[in-house]
């Protein structure tokens, strides 16, 4: 009689299948052996990255997530191979990037001994995950997978952890395979209330003054065409944070920027004076409200929003939508009606003038006689990528640069880490990000600090011939604390000097192509080059040490008091 079953590690890798993973991101080891094994058997339906360190794992799989609007896989195995993804598993839970990630565990009979390599990873990954769970017999393996793929998608989307015995890979189970569909006990999507679209129509159009900041919930429920529809019916200005940067193209004429602490100029002090504040997929982060005590105190705030534990938690609504954003814009849209709001529009552009004067001109074309400003190195990356390039950053000034002034055309371009803020983030991620779509060009904006942190990563480009387009923008310096302590702290550069290494020979270790810049009229011809090359290729731009992101508004500030020097 011919044996129908399978061993639970052909099961996990059956479930990938079934759930249409053709990537993962991973590094194998003792306890998560058995899986990669079956890896080797399915090698040619089910694509593994071998990453330099876990951490790069989870970076990839949420590039991999934010490019394409897929899950993300990354496995590891037990002890400090799943440790190493709690940095990634934290950024992905706060900045709502579907994830799942897989790690071996010790045999059930060792479970609480302290056995070679076993920690309790469902303890320490519960606080940072959307859902966890443990794996100890084969059978469970086909449902847990399910559940786990449907709650990382569904909803508010973030990463999930399952965590499996080596027995239970193992042993052997009779297969079968369903999705996930729903959960009970678990409401992903609230039920979408008219009246209260009703009530927020009729709020947006009596308002004078309305104004839109719209975030990432626009992007993750793919509501990018009823933004625009929206937009443009109402003649709202409408403003970005930098998770929903892209959703609206960047040279839209009712898009007025960026918000927060490094925001734009007009969008903060504005929304001290709009009269209706529409909030869009987005959480009113500190650093997009600055002193909550006088933020937006004026205006009748109305909140479109998928989680309800973001509802009040930090801005008090007047009237909140409950619903996924697509679905209540959709129903929204009939009853708004066409207008202008010229005047209220031209505020905004007058404030933009000021920045620009202020600001922005000096950032962009340098008359200072000082080096290369990291503003002009974004702007001479706009000019070869025409707008169609995904640029991925991590933390600090370069991220702010990046933000402020990266030109987008369509949605899903800008990858960074934003809630957590996470350094190391933007090499592993932009790699992810490369081949998930791989017909686009992916730029890699990185610090000098924060590319030293997941520099290995090289190793994993050089292996896989990935094409990613890598800029360090080396000031050498931890830039954005140096700019606090410039600000704040009298200058008292303390450990945020940077003796750096030789980044070319780094990279031309790994043989990828690279080029070093250090006088302004190189800039051009390098950025030209990089963006035409067919394989990987590192910039490294040397930028002036002492440059500061303005304007800028300092912790605890209103948005009002917003700096512009």
């Amino acid at each position: 009689m011919k044996n129908n079953k399978i061993s639970g590690a052909e099961a996990v890798i059956r479930c990938l299948l079934e759930e249409d993973v053709n990537i993962v991101y991973g590094y194998p080891g003792g306890a998560i052996m058995p899986v990669y094994d079956e890896l080797y058997k399915f090698q040619d339906q089910l694509h593994h990255v071998l990453v330099r360190h876990e951490q790069g794992a989870t970076h990839a799989a949420q590039g991999f997530a934010r490019a394409t609007g897929k899950v993300g896989v990354a496995i590891a195995t037990s002890g400090p191979g799943a440790t190493n993804l709690v940095t990634g598993i934290a950024d992905a839970q706060i900045d709502s990037t579907p994830m799942v990630c897989i790690t071996g565990q010790v045999g059930k009979h060792l479970l609480g001994s302290d056995a070679f390599q076993e920690t309790d990873i469902i303890g320490i990954s519960t606080p940072v995950t959307k859902w966890n769970y443990q794996i100890t017999e084969a059978s469970e393996i086909p449902e847990i997978m399910a559940k786990a793929f449907y709650i990382a998608k569904s909803g508010r989307p973030g990463p999930v952890l399952i965590d499996i015995t080596k027995n239970a890979q193992f042993d052997e189970i009779e297969f079968s395979y369903e999705k996930c569909t729903s959960i009970r006990s678990y409401n992903p999507k609230p039920t979408l209330h008219l009246d209260k679209v009703k009530e927020a129509a009729a709020l947006i159009n009596t308002a004078k003054k309305p104004f839109i900041v719209f975030g990432q919930g626009v992007i993750l429920s793919e509501a990018e065409a009823e933004l625009k529809a929206l937009v443009e019916k109402s003649g709202i200005p409408a403003a970005w944070t930098i998770l929903g940067l892209s959703a609206l193209p960047t040279d839209h004429p009712l898009n007025v920027g960026m918000v927060g602490m490094h925001g734009n100029y007009g969008p903060n002090v504005l929304t001290n004076e709009c009269d209706v504040l529409i909030a869009l997929g987005m959480r009113f982060d500190d650093r997009v409200t600055g002193n909550l005590a006088t933020y937006a105190k004026q205006a009748k705030v109305i909140h479109f929003e998928i989680d309800p534990a973001e509802i009040d938690k930090n801005v008090k609504t007047t009237v909140a939508v409950l619903a996924d954003l697509k679905e209540s814009l959709t129903a929204l849209l009939p009853l708004i009606e066409n207008k202008k709001h010229e005047s209220w529009h031209n505020e905004f552009k007058e404030k933009y003038e000021t920045e620009l004067a202020q600001v922005i001109n000096e950032e962009l074309a340098p008359t200072n006689g000082k080096g290369i400003s990291m503003g002009e190195t974004i702007e001479m990356i706009n000019k070869h990528s025409k707008g169609d390039a995904i640029m991925v950053s991590d933390v600090g000034q370069h991220q702010m640069f990046a933000c402020r002034y990266a030109k987008f055309n369509t949605t899903k371009s800008n990858v960074t880490s934003g809630g957590l803020g996470t350094m190391g983030f933007a090499l592993p991620a932009a790699i992810g990000a490369k081949m998930g779509m791989p017909d686009r060009e992916v730029v890699a904006i990185i610090g000098d600090g924060g590319f030293q942190m997941t520099i290995q990563e090289l190793g994993t480009i050089f292996q896989t011939k990935v094409p990613v387009k890598i800029v360090v923008l080396n000031n050498e310096f931890l830039g954005m604390v140096r700019q606090w302590q410039q600000l704040f702290f009298d200058k008292r550069y303390a450990s945020t000097e940077m003796t750096n290494p030789n980044f070319i020979a780094i990279a031309e270790g790994y043989y990828i192509k690279a080029k070093k810049v250090t006088k302004r009229e190189d800039l051009d011809g390098a950025v030209a080059e990089m963006m035409a090359s067919k394989e990987s290729y590192f910039l490294e731009v040397m930028v002036e040490k002492e440059n500061n992101v303005f304007p800028m508004i300092p912790t605890g500030a209103s948005v009002s008091d917003i700096r512009l020097s």
